[in-house]
């Protein structure tokens, strides 16, 4: 399991192995920023993420985890994973950052997968924000969402490769800032090793990788 910074992981890792999984590019290819940074003192920092948290989740009366169960659901997440992020952020989930990765948007032209689109449609209550990443841009991947009617509100800047830590943060955050959405109650979906870096470098509330989301 990962915690609050690198954020909580479908399906949910060990405490031994975020440090190999985290330095690890998921995927690769035209689009992907690459592998995990290079900015010395990211493995210690994962390591301390790691062990920020170790405690176990709190016995909930049944109405509660009933509650949760539904609201898990229409956020597309499971129970468990739901419930870890939501300990971990102190509150429910108010946002979802979805990479242009993760969404298979890789070039100017791509139009986004038919699944990708209906999952997105089933989010309840929650903001949907596309990063774009390089070589997209912001501006204009929002401009064809809109125009194709995918069920996004918003497209803004992915952090820059190669960034450094606060660089990212920095990013991430003006990404929120427009609907004010607090860092910790946000998760992001992403694709590469990289993006997992990002969950850390902006406090965010967890990390989900594409291929468990929109599987």
């Amino acid at each position: 399991m990962t915690f609050r910074g690198e954020g909580p992981t479908l399906p949910l890792q060990q405490d031994d192995e975020v440090g190999e999984m985290a330095d690890r590019d998921v995927r690769g290819g035209l689009g992907h920023n690459g592998g995990p940074t290079l900015e010395r003192g990211a493995s210690w920092r994962r390591h301390c993420w790691s062990a920020a948290r170790r405690h176990l989740l709190p016995t909930l009366p049944l109405e509660v985890i009933r509650t949760r169960v539904a609201r898990a659901k229409a956020l597309g997440l499971d129970y468990p994973t739901y419930a870890t992020i939501r300990a971990t952020g102190g509150g429910d989930i108010v946002a979802f950052l979805f990479s242009s990765n993760a969404l298979r948007l890789l070039r100017e032209r791509d139009e986004l997968p038919k699944m990708h689109t209906a999952r997105l449609s089933a989010i309840e209550r929650a903001g949907r924000i596309a990063l774009a990443c390089p070589p997209l841009d912001a501006a204009r991947l929002e401009e064809r969402l809109r125009e194709s009617g995918a069920p996004l509100d918003a497209a803004r800047p992915a952090p820059g490769f190669p960034a450094g830590w606060g660089h990212q943060r920095k990013a991430l955050l003006a990404a929120l800032a427009p609907e004010r959405f607090s860092p910790g109650r946000v998760v992001l979906v992403g694709d590469t090793g990289l993006e997992r870096e990002w969950c850390a470098a902006g406090m965010l509330a967890g990390y989900v990788p594409a291929d468990t989301y929109f599987s």
